[in-house]
């Protein structure tokens, strides 16, 4: 049903872009199909089902965020970009385009249009001179890290494997140096990107508008192919995930707290809740950006008697590759919910505890794959401070702590009922936040972490009327409104 709507209101609006009364049909739209092949190069290629490569382009992480589209096309120029984006535009096509297909919002990088896999953009190219790395959008953050690991250089992206560089990178990007080095959008120094009228540029910090829309803006300014971030020295690393039993939550709670208190930027931790069975289990990943962390750092959550550990001195690369048991198999369901913070205290970690217990209880007699993660990520609390003013944060001036509580099913009628109880439960978790005293009232979740029908004013707050300019400057025509995603 949340598919169906959504694709409904996404082909209402791509009718109304330039004053148009219908809507078009797949007839329409596979003519479109036809129409990018016959323009489009050798570089690049559509696919029809039921090739493999329609299949790998249209592929989410989850079902319930895949579409079955007309047809998929994997460009390979930005030439070929310009001439789809055209064609698109002047026929009124809906749209997708995919970087990783990590996202759980259905709509959002999925289509029963026109499905653009940037798969074919994946160079990588380390400028030791410059201290940069090129990356395309169609790598994930594992491969990159595989990939500059011989190197000894990093670049601040995303944790967990398949997770796409393009994506991560145009909605922030947290990573786990973050407390050193800031957002993934801190630390771009260029994006390469195709406008919406075809056009390709470089985006640089000389370019005041662009600059600050594409930072945070999503898919709506443009088709990115190239970013270029600063590089780090990057070496062994300890860390690994700590698996505890319900028994040890209260310790865990007090013990996670004050792992956020410490000021070493080169420390990170993240932390889960997970229902089952009837409770909820805590879990934490440790880190430290050095062979071996300062004494006593961690030492509060080391003490806690653990299920299993895997801590251990390792490269990034490896780490981030561990974490690959988290990622559910694509037939499953899946949504996500944000909520910020500004300090994950025993209290805060005790509400989301209960609302993961409580809805686990609730929801698992519905669906026996059922399965709830909260997953809270504090950061040093000078993390806004290493970059400009942007499209998302909407506030610099203090840090918000993301955070996220991820339901997976299987029975696709349960949609609006898993949507609905996320929105009740984040819903409490800020309530709590606000009692508490913290400064969250209009505090935005981050856009990755954002359920589908998060209020676009509640991500850009005070950004918005600029972006909005920005974007009728760029692409008057709308032609990124007939894709999905957070549309401003």
């Amino acid at each position: 049903m949340l598919s169906l709507a959504l694709l409904t209101c996404a082909l209402s609006f791509s009718s109304t872009v330039r004053g148009q009364v219908t809507t078009p049909t797949r007839r329409d739209i596979d003519a479109t199909c036809k129409q990018i092949a016959a323009a489009i190069s050798n570089a690049s290629e559509v696919f029809f089902p039921p090739s493999t490569e329609y299949t790998a382009d249209n592929a989410h992480a989850f079902s319930s965020s895949s579409a079955a589209s007309a047809c998929s096309v994997e460009p390979g120029s930005e030439q070929d970009i310009g001439a789809i984006l055209r064609i698109i535009g002047s026929t009124s096509t809906p749209f997708a385009v995919k970087s990783g297909g990590h996202a759980t919002n259905p709509g959002f990088s999925s289509t029963t249009g026109v499905q653009i896999s940037m798969a074919r953009f994946r160079d990588i190219t380390v400028n030791s001179n410059a201290g940069t790395v090129e990356l395309g959008p169609g790598l994930t953050w594992d491969e990159v890290y595989t990939a500059l690991e011989p190197a000894g250089v990093n670049v601040i992206g995303g944790r967990i494997p398949g997770v796409g560089v393009g994506g991560v990178l145009l909605g922030a990007g947290y990573s786990y140096i973050s407390s050193q080095f800031g957002l993934g959008i801190d630390n771009i120094v260029a994006i390469e990107v195709v406008l919406p009228n075809g056009t390709f540029t470089t985006v640089t910090s000389g370019d005041e508008g662009l600059w600050f829309a594409l930072r945070g803006g999503m898919n709506n300014f443009g088709i990115v192919t190239k970013f270029t971030l600063k590089s780090f020295p990057q070496g062994q690393i300890w860390g690994g995930a700590i698996f505890y039993s319900p028994d040890q939550l209260d310790a865990y709670n007090e013990a996670f707290f004050k792992a956020t208190q410490n000021n070493d930027t080169k420390a990170a931790v993240v932390g889960e809740l997970i229902y089952a069975s009837g409770a909820v289990s805590p879990a934490v990943l440790v880190f430290y950006d050095a062979p071996t962390p300062p004494a006593g750092l961690f030492d509060d959550l080391l003490a806690i008697p653990a299920v299993s550990s895997d801590v251990s001195t390792r490269s990034f690369a490896d780490l981030v590759l561990s974490t690959n048991s988290t990622n559910p198999p694509p037939s499953l369901r899946g949504f996500y919910s944000g909520v910020s913070v500004t300090q994950y205290t025993p209290a805060i970690l005790n509400v989301i505890a209960n609302e993961t217990l409580f809805w686990g209880n609730k929801l698992t007699p519905l669906d026996a794959d059922v399965s709830i993660v909260a997953a809270l990520e504090p950061f040093n609390s000078g993390i806004f401070s290493h970059g400009s003013d942007s499209a998302f944060p909407p506030d610099r001036s203090h840090a918000l702590f993301p955070g996220v509580i991820d339901y997976i099913w299987s029975n696709a009628s349960l949609d609006n009922t898993m949507a609905q109880s996320l929105r009740e439960s984040t819903d409490t978790v800020h309530a709590a936040a606000l009692a508490e005293g913290q400064n969250v009232a209009d505090a935005a979740p981050y856009i990755n972490y954002a359920l589908f029908d998060t209020p676009v004013a509640l991500l850009y707050g005070e950004n918005l009327p600029r972006l909005q300019a920005i974007k009728k400057e760029i692409d008057p025509e709308d032609v990124m409104g007939l894709a999905g995603g957070f549309k401003i």
